[in-house]
Parts: structure tokens; C-alpha cells; sequence
């Protein structure tokens, strides 16, 4: 099926707010991203309220969308959160998945696969959304799949930036085999040990995220801010 032209744009805006083409602050005015993207201001207006998910727009009354970056802390914290609302789907999975569940994040995990022989990091990302949207349904617990999808949308982009450091991809397919394993195995203790480890923003992923992070806000001419 074809990509929605709202979804199409929001993904645009997203990468290049990301990549610093848009400095904190910058007002995001329909009219002219109509004009850049040859669409009518509909889907630019849902792009925007689609990127507000994430905190990266801001909408304020009657003055217009605001490009917003979160502190780095901020950042850290949400992964912090992230990490423990998946260690918990994958507990949880581990005792109450179907076969029909785990066969369909078998499916994704096979999509991940080809994106990674592809090198297709936006591909790997949707089929890696999939794969972990299917683990919060397989919890069987209605409210924390909400809130786990919740928070995922508020750190799409910055999952997405993740992806682009060398051989990450190659890591994080690695992972979701040994996810899939305990979840197979019905291990409960080590499905939320390795889904904890696989969003844990630690050590060399730490330091990573710190560098591409503080790229893009030099490139968006806003220096890199440690406080809340």
C-alpha cells in the first residue's frame, strides 16, 4: 500500500528536524511546507500534529508549530522508562503469547532481516516498529501495550537515529533473535533482561547517541543543553 502523503511528509520533517536542518524554536509554517511539498495544507497540518506525538512540534495558539528539541536528560530519562514498559511486554509475553502472536513477530523478524541485507535503515525501523508493537500486544495487557506505544511514538525519531551509527543494525538484529528465543522458550526472566538491554541507552550506545545527538543540535544552531 502506499505511504500516506501525511505520513510521507512527517517522515521528511522528522529526519531533517533530527539532522538539524531546523533550529529549537524554528516556526514550521504550513503555507510554505505546502508549497515545498506540492500538497494541499491538510497533510501537512497532520504531519505536524503527527510529529507533536513525539515532541518534536510544538502547536501554539494562534502563532502557528514550533520545532522543539528535548534536553539530552530529557531524552535519557524516556529511554530510561522505555526500557523497563518493554522489559515488562516481554515478561509478560513470555507466559501469555499465542502461536499465531509469535509467528507474526516471526514474520517481522524476517522483515528486519532482508532491511539489514539491504541496508535499508528506514525499512529495518518500520519492520523493527512492527516487531516490538507485536511484543506489547502478545503482554496481553491492554493498558501497558498503550502506554508502551505511547512513549515508542514520543521516541520514534530518536530510535530512528540510533539505526545510523555503524553496525547497530547488525546489534539490534542480533538482539531480537535472542528476544524471539526466550519468548519461543516461554522464559520470562530473560525475554525482560535482553528487551531491558536491547532499549537501554548504556555504554557504547550511550556514547553514540551523546555524539549524533549533539550534532544535529550544533547543525540546528541550538548548543546541546544538560538541564531538564
Amino acid at each position: 500500500m502506499a505511504e500516506r502523503t501525511a505520513d510521507r511528509i512527517r517522515d521528511d520533517l522528522e529526519q531533517a528536524i533530527i539532522a538539524g536542518a531546523y533550529g529549537d524554536g524554528e516556526r514550521l509554517d504550513e503555507v510554505t511546507l505546502s508549497e515545498k511539498y506540492k500538497v494541499s495544507r491538510t497533510p501537512v497540518r497532520e504531519a505536524l500534529h503527527a510529529l507533536s506525538a513525539s515532541g518534536l512540534v510544538e502547536h501554539l495558539p494562534r502563532r502557528g508549530a514550533f520545532v522543539r528539541y528535548p534536553s539530552f536528560r530529557a531524552m535519557i530519562e524516556m529511554f530510561e522508562v522505555m526500557a523497563e514498559l518493554e522489559g515488562m511486554c516481554g515478561r509478560l509475553a513470555a507466559r501469555r503469547i499465542a502461536d499465531s502472536q509469535l509467528a507474526a513477530i516471526d514474520l517481522a523478524m524476517k522483515g528486519c532481516e532482508l532491511a539489514l541485507e539491504a541496508g535499508d535503515t528506514d525499512r529495518y525501523y518500520r519492520e523493527n516498529e512492527q516487531f516490538h508493537n507485536l511484543i506489547y500486544e502478545a503482554s496481553g495487557n491492554s493498558y501497558l501495550q498503550g502506554e508502551a506505544m505511547r512513549l515508542h511514538r514520543r521516541l520514534r525519531p530518536f530510535r530512528r537515529l540510533q539505526l545510523r551509527v555503524r553496525n547497530r543494525m547488525r546489534q539490534s538484529m542480533q538482539q531480537h533473535r535472542g528476544i524471539v528465543a526466550a519468548l519461543r522458550a516461554g522464559d520470562p526472566g530473560e525475554a525482560e533482561r535482553l528487551l531491558c538491554e536491547h532499549i537501554a541507552v548504556q555504554g557504547e550506545k550511550f556514547t553514540d547517541l551523546v555524539a549524533q545527538y549533539g550534532d544535529a543540535h550544533k547543525a540546528g544552531g541550538r548548543v546541546l543543553a544538560s538541564g531538564g
